[in-house]
């Protein structure tokens, strides 16, 4: 009887989670997520705008271990006018969860998004083929992303439209005067500001996300009052769900499926939209 009865125990017990390929660092918690750093320790390098060709340079910071096999890579683009040290806390802060992380300096400060989306790839192209042994190393290839900032993050949509094998992309505050991306077919969270009067979530980020089709995998989170500058200072939900994304979707991660499915409620989100389940 003793024995029977634990069996029907253990058959009636949920299955432990099968752990994907590319599953990086412990089970994410919010703490976790919410910290300023995540579980890796990394390490930086800069890399000069004399030692590559199609954008200007940058920061690029990786997780030191190499224990757990290579890792994600993504782009981030800053806005008009500005550097990358303008978003340099995003640099880090992804890196530490698991992910080579380059933060571009473009041409100019006053490149176009479609001239930022460029240098996107070919910054992603030179972190692939190019970078030191120490950074190329730690790369897979089939695992890339995009990111920016204002015309940074209306460039990564250039580039996640010009290259549909990326695996994901986070346009933050997007700007752009192209509106419709129904070519679109990269895994894209965009990220906007309530009271963003640079880029208008109205005219901007609601008709890009808009615009993407159903049937490609996407996000819309507005945050509760935010300025179209809300990425330049350290923001604890631009963070926190940026990584759930990347880890989702370039990871093939559902551990994290969780933060992202059903939509997050918390009072610095004004709205959320999604594709919920994702597939």
């Amino acid at each position: 009887m003793v024995v029977t009865l634990a069996c029907g125990t253990l058959a009636l017990s949920p299955a432990a989670h099968a752990a994907g390929p590319y599953e990086r660092g412990p089970d994410p918690t919010d703490s976790i997520l919410e910290a300023s750093r995540g579980p890796f320790s990394t390490s930086q390098q800069s890399v000069s705008s004399l030692s590559v060709s199609g954008f200007g340079g940058g920061v690029i910071y990786y997780p030191n271990d190499t224990s757990q096999g290579t890792f994600g890579a993504i782009a981030i683009s800053p806005g008009y006018t500005a550097s990358w040290s303008s978003l340099s806390w995003l640099g880090p802060r992804i890196a530490s969860h698991g992910f080579v992380v380059i933060g571009i300096e473009t041409n100019s400060r006053y490149d176009q998004p479609a001239s930022r989306g460029r240098q996107l790839l070919a910054a992603l192209d030179y972190l692939v083929e190019d970078s030191s042994t120490a950074v190329r190393s730690r790369i897979d290839a089939s695992r890339l992303a995009v990111a920016g900032h204002s015309m940074g993050g209306g460039g990564s949509l250039e580039a996640a439209d010009d290259r549909p094998s990326l695996q994901a992309a986070v346009p933050l505050a997007p700007w752009n005067l192209t509106k419709n991306w129904s070519g679109i077919r990269v895994p894209t969270m965009i990220i906007g500001g309530e009271s963003d009067s640079v880029a208008p979530v109205a005219t901007h980020a609601e008709p890009f996300y808009e615009s993407i089709p159903a049937s490609s995998e996407k996000a819309y989170m507005e945050l509760n009052g935010a300025s179209h500058f809300f990425p330049q200072t350290t923001n604890t939900p631009t963070g926190k769900y940026m990584v759930a994304w990347l880890k989702r979707f370039v990871d093939d991660d559902t551990r994290y499926e969780r933060f992202l499915c059903p939509a997050p409620l918390r009072s610095d989100i004004e709205e959320y939209r999604d594709t919920c389940p994702h597939s």
